[in-house]
């Protein structure tokens, strides 16, 4: 019970780890537990529109596959050129003398072989994860998030993953709240 106790600690740790490449970005930030939970949504939307993935694979792997990021932070691609991060280490270190250590350890590992179509959609999960914050920046004036959506897409690799990026690209953050523009906006929930 002990080393469960201690794995829920060290989870916490990934609400107060940040996502380094906003500050190249210029505008922005963002939690590694806040890139999970939209990563974990946006892998449960692409197992609904490919019923031939084993969602529960990638709902896995998508909860998991920046674990280690609690005890590495999370490295941008700026820092990746010059740090070397020995994650093989933290997942076996995070793993090791927990019950279910091997059923995390087998899904970070499967994420990052990328060598099975449920890879590849938490994979897209992720950029497309990164694709939808780079879209709200840029509706709200960062003249750079286009150019990172740009090589976000490069990234992706199944079909479903770059329809749902083309119709992300296409559609203004705000229209899910803003699309009724009506009287409600005027007088609220009054009839």
């Amino acid at each position: 019970m002990e080393r469960i106790a201690d794995f829920l600690f060290e989870v916490g740790m990934l609400n107060k780890t940040p996502r380094t490449g906003y500050q190249f970005l210029g505008s922005g930030n963002e939690s590694v537990a806040e890139h999970i939970l939209r990563t974990l949504y946006v892998g449960y939307a692409l197992c609904k529109m490919d019923k031939t993935l084993d969602e529960p694979l990638v709902l896995k792997m998508c909860l998991f596959h920046d674990l280690p990021e609690a005890r590495t932070g999370d490295m941008n691609y700026v820092n990746k050129k010059y740090v070397q991060v020995d994650e093989d280490k933290a997942v076996r270190e995070l793993t090791e003398d927990i019950s279910f250590g091997a059923e995390i350890k087998k899904a970070i590992d499967q994420f990052n072989r990328r060598d099975s179509k449920e890879a590849l959609t938490v994979m897209d999960a992720d950029q497309l994860a990164l694709i939808l914050q780079l879209k709200e920046y840029g509706d709200l004036g960062n003249k750079y998030a286009a150019e990172w959506i740009d090589y976000a897409i490069k990234r992706l690799s199944t079909e479903n993953g770059k329809k749902l990026a083309e119709k992300i690209i296409q559609t203004d953050f705000s229209h899910w709240w803003f699309k009724e523009k009506s009287d409600w906006w005027i007088n609220g929930n009054k009839k």
